[in-house]
């Protein structure tokens, strides 16, 4: 068992496959797809980015990706659009792998980590922070956003809407009549390699939001296109007169689809063409493609209340190597209250 660090995804063993095929299985945000475009599109200039991992023979044991900022400051591998970070580490000598990995870390001076979002309720990060403290790191965690998430538990739409409440049904209803009425609409769904040549019409809708444009175009355009080739693109666009009105991007995986990015022209405000849009999509992902949890992802919004059932916390965990003189280590904690600020 070593440790090595990699600074290309193309580095990585083949046996690396094995813990992303585990990880994408509680999230997207842990799939090698989603790490790849985050290689590719998400690394800013004066960045370095460190893939620190375990290895024994062709087996990889643990991946932490990392992107290095000031001095010994490493943080987690992430976007503005990232909702959910950790540590690939497979399930078995879980602590002689963390003790190789913080021996790997050291060796490599990294005085601070910032490792966020990170869930309330995660036994690798649990572990890993025990195995920091215990390599004489001081470990803090502050609160950074809420998830909102809905576990289907076997219903159908029609129940899942039975119990949503009655002013969101009758909203969505009496739209849903008048849009018809006096417009007309149609929904168009594109699943799977069908989506990338849709992102047009998300452009054009987001464009006339009250989002203004996308800011992060290539990042986005990379991740559906890696996402569409493993099938879990869904994205579905209203089109009122043949234009597009309003457009919502989601993703399908193992069973749970993720809220990604929604917007509408407020052109057509008064229709609600986004809360008729969720209708469609919660009535697709649950009926079709038969899924056991539905995550909104980044947000305590309002109206996401009315469409979920349960609320979660994500975090940030930033250790700091403890040692004197006392004066070092206060640069490093201010060094990560700066990386803070601007996030």
């Amino acid at each position: 068992m070593e440790f090595v660090s990699y600074t290309d995804m193309e580095q990585l063993p083949e046996g690396a496959d094995t813990l992303f095929a585990q990880g994408e299985k509680d999230s997207m945000f842990f799939s090698r797809p989603w790490f790849e475009n985050l290689a590719h599109t998400a690394i800013q200039d004066g960045q370095a980015m460190l893939l620190a991992c375990v290895v024994e023979g062709g087996n990889v044991l643990a991946i932490l990706p990392l992107t290095r900022h000031a001095g010994n400051t490493w943080c987690s591998l992430r976007h503005r659009y990232s909702s959910l970070y950790t540590l690939l580490l497979t399930d078995t000598d879980q602590e002689q792998i963390l003790a190789c990995l913080i021996q790997g870390l050291s060796a490599l001076r990294v005085d601070a980590l910032l490792l966020e979002p990170v869930g309330e309720i995660d036994s690798r990060v649990n572990s890993l922070q025990r195995s920091m403290e215990a390599s004489g790191f001081t470990c803090h965690r502050s609160f950074r956003f809420y998830n909102w998430i809905f576990k289907v538990q076997g219903q159908s739409y029609k129940d899942y809407m039975a119990d949503r409440p009655a002013k969101l049904r009758n909203i969505i209803a009496r739209k849903k009549r008048k849009l018809e009425r006096e417009q007309g609409y149609c929904i168009r769904l594109f699943a799977g390699d069908e989506a990338p040549q849709a992102m047009s019409d998300y452009y054009a809708v987001y464009g006339a939001s009250w989002k203004a444009n996308e800011q992060y175009a290539d990042f986005l355009d990379g991740m559906v296109a890696a996402f569409s080739k493993t099938g879990w693109s869904r994205l579905a666009v209203l089109y009122i007169k043949g234009q597009p009105a309003a457009a919502q991007l989601w993703f399908v995986r193992h069973a749970k689809a993720s809220i990604f990015r929604l917007a509408y022209d407020e052109t057509w405000r008064q229709y609600s063409p986004g809360s008729i849009l969720t209708g469609y999509l919660m009535e697709h992902v649950i009926d079709t493609d038969q899924v056991e949890e539905i995550d909104f992802l980044t947000g305590n919004e309002a109206y996401k209340q009315d469409w979920m059932s349960e609320r979660r916390e994500r975090w940030a965990l930033s250790c700091v190597k403890s040692r004197k003189p006392t004066g070092r280590l206060k640069f490093f904690t201010e060094s990560l209250k700066s990386i803070f600020k601007t996030r």
